[in-house]
């Protein structure tokens, strides 16, 4: 690999970037406060998830728990039926389990330093330095994807962001670039560089504040980089749930395997069932020990980062033995995987119960 450019070329680009900021930036909540807290939980709610989805969900969780004491003391289905609709459900779970150790263990004080913040669960290297640079002005770097994009094309870096000693590589980029006058601003700094400027697709490559030091753009290469290795493909899994609706109420258990939707509620399911309807009844009709098969209400495709899954709704009024039944006028109160919960909102709206035509749901 061609050898990078030294620390000393960076620090006037560090510059120009953080003038940039101060006037660019968008104003987001979480950029007014160095309230440690509030910086966590924007961070753990924007994991994988785009600043306009979180932001609502930031704003609902800061008005029902504005401390990091009312969130440890909010009971899991609570705060598992606000979270729903953002997906990656084990981040709720991660986030309760840190907002209760650092309630009992840290008197409800974050800890102030990356290395102690990677204790935490649900924290891993790049929330650690977003937290710790952001609230505490600790000098230590973010890399997250924006900013992988932004350091692989300023620094030429030709190897794949994703992969190998790429990781690492972009981490030791990053802490050289790193202003550590004032880090939080400065990591901030690049992360909205990415987001609104160098871009994954049609870059403003005029509009960057590092444009006369990129060497991607002074290569011709900003459509080359970075180089990310190829997701791994993306593999099927089918779902069959059995709904029993009997004298206004609705069959229902909680997911606790160490899996998606891990403690949220489902209706009975059933997996790898054929995909032929006939043949699927039938199957139900067998496994749930039923006099006559269920109908078949409707379906639904749902897509996860490396998952489809493909769900089938049935519908039967007999009665399933070990399951607990639960009220419609309770049912809204519990937290459910969100195509479940629109497939539920279909057939409440619905005289006979009646799903209709297939529907995709993407989150």
């Amino acid at each position: 690999m061609e050898k990078l450019r030294p620390e000393k070329n960076t620090s006037p680009y560090a510059t120009a970037l953080a003038d940039w900021f101060r006037t660019a930036a968008r104003d987001l909540p979480w950029r007014r406060t160095h309230d440690a807290y509030r910086i966590w939980l924007s961070e753990i709610v924007l994991q994988q998830t785009r600043v306009e989805q979180g932001l609502p969900y930031y704003e609902k969780f800061i008005a029902r728990y504005p401390t990091i004491n009312r969130l440890a003391a909010a009971p899991d289905d609570e705060v598992f039926r606000l979270w729903e609709g953002l997906g990656y459900y084990r981040r709720a779970k991660n986030m309760l389990g840190a907002a209760r150790i650092v309630v009992e263990k840290h008197k409800g004080q974050f800890p102030r330093s990356y290395d102690e913040l990677l204790q935490l669960p649900g924290i891993g290297p790049y929330t650690a330095a977003a937290v710790a640079s952001f609230a505490f002005d600790e000098p230590v770097a973010v890399v997250d994807g924006n900013v992988a994009r932004v350091l692989a094309r300023f620094f030429g870096y030709s190897g794949p962001v994703n992969a190998g000693s790429g990781p690492k590589d972009l981490r030791r980029l990053a802490e050289t670039f790193l202003d550590r006058r004032n880090p939080g601003l400065h990591n901030q700094a690049v992360m909205e560089l990415g987001a609104l400027v160098c871009t994954p697709r049609n870059p403003r490559c005029d509009a960057c504040p590092l444009k006369s030091g990129c060497r991607a753009r002074a290569e011709g290469r900003t459509g080359e980089l970075p180089v990310k290795k190829a997701a791994r493909p993306v593999r099927n899994r089918r779902m069959d749930y059995l709904l029993s609706i009997r004298n206004g109420r609705i069959s229902v258990e909680k997911r606790t395997d160490n899996d998606i939707w891990q403690n949220l509620y489902q209706f009975p399911l059933r997996e790898g069932l054929p995909a032929a309807r006939a043949k699927a009844a039938r199957r139900l009709r067998e496994a749930f020990g039923l006099k006559k098969p269920p109908h078949f209400a409707g379906d639904a495709t749902h897509l996860l980062t490396h998952r489809r899954l493909l769900l089938r709704f049935w519908l039967t009024g007999e009665l399933l033995p070990g399951y607990e039944y639960v009220p419609f006028d309770r049912v809204e109160g519990l937290s459910f995987p969100i195509v479940l919960r629109r497939f539920l909102a279909g057939i409440k709206n619905s005289s006979n119960f009646e799903f209709g035509t297939k529907k995709n749901f993407t989150d």
